[in-house]
């Protein structure tokens, strides 16, 4: 969706059903009014960060993302506080008694969602969230075991590396180490 960068004047924007994880190239689009972003990999809410300086969004479909979570109410009241001048959410017509009861229930976004970054083939944590999460200190290797690689090759629709493959590799051989993340 990096194109919408270059769309500043985008009114209506329908992007469901598409693999989308990142808001960011969104937050640009100042004229905004409706936006479809159902059944797509948007992982966390605080990719609204980006939405909230969007000052004519009145529609957001979000439902059948991950960020929806177990819990629809917190969900709802999460993006009805950090979005108040939306009029539907999810299809459904926002209340004045919902916009009250979110400044409650609701969590407010006040930064930007971690991004990881990829640097020489290591992949490390880059910003902490919204929600406060420590920072691991720099000194901590990162270290990648043949499970670690696989789940995240599967994460990436990719395929297995057989274990019998790489057999004749000592473990010390084997351990993929780094000397210390990175943060940006």
């Amino acid at each position: 969706i990096s194109i919408c960068r270059d769309l500043p004047n985008i009114e209506v924007i329908t992007f469901s059903v598409n693999g989308i994880s990142d808001l960011e190239p969104l937050h640009q689009c100042q004229n905004l009014s409706e936006l479809y972003l159902r059944k797509n990999n948007i992982t966390s809410l605080d990719e609204l960060f980006y939405l909230k300086t969007l000052p004519r969004l009145r529609v957001l479909w979000l439902a059948e993302n991950p960020c929806c979570g177990p819990d629809p109410h917190r969900y709802r009241m999460t993006v009805l506080r950090n979005l108040p001048s939306l009029q539907k959410l999810d299809n459904q017509a926002v209340t004045e008694e919902e916009l009250s009861q979110a400044l409650v229930d609701g969590v407010e976004i006040t930064a930007p969602p971690a991004r990881r970054s990829v640097e020489n083939g290591w992949s490390g944590s880059t910003a902490s969230s919204a929600a406060g999460s420590a920072t691991e200190p720099e000194s901590e290797l990162l270290s990648c075991s043949l499970e670690e690689t696989n789940k995240t090759q599967e994460e990436l629709d990719m395929k297995h590396i057989p274990r019998d493959k790489y057999s004749s590799f000592s473990p010390q051989e084997t351990d993929c180490s780094c000397k210390k993340r990175v943060s940006i």
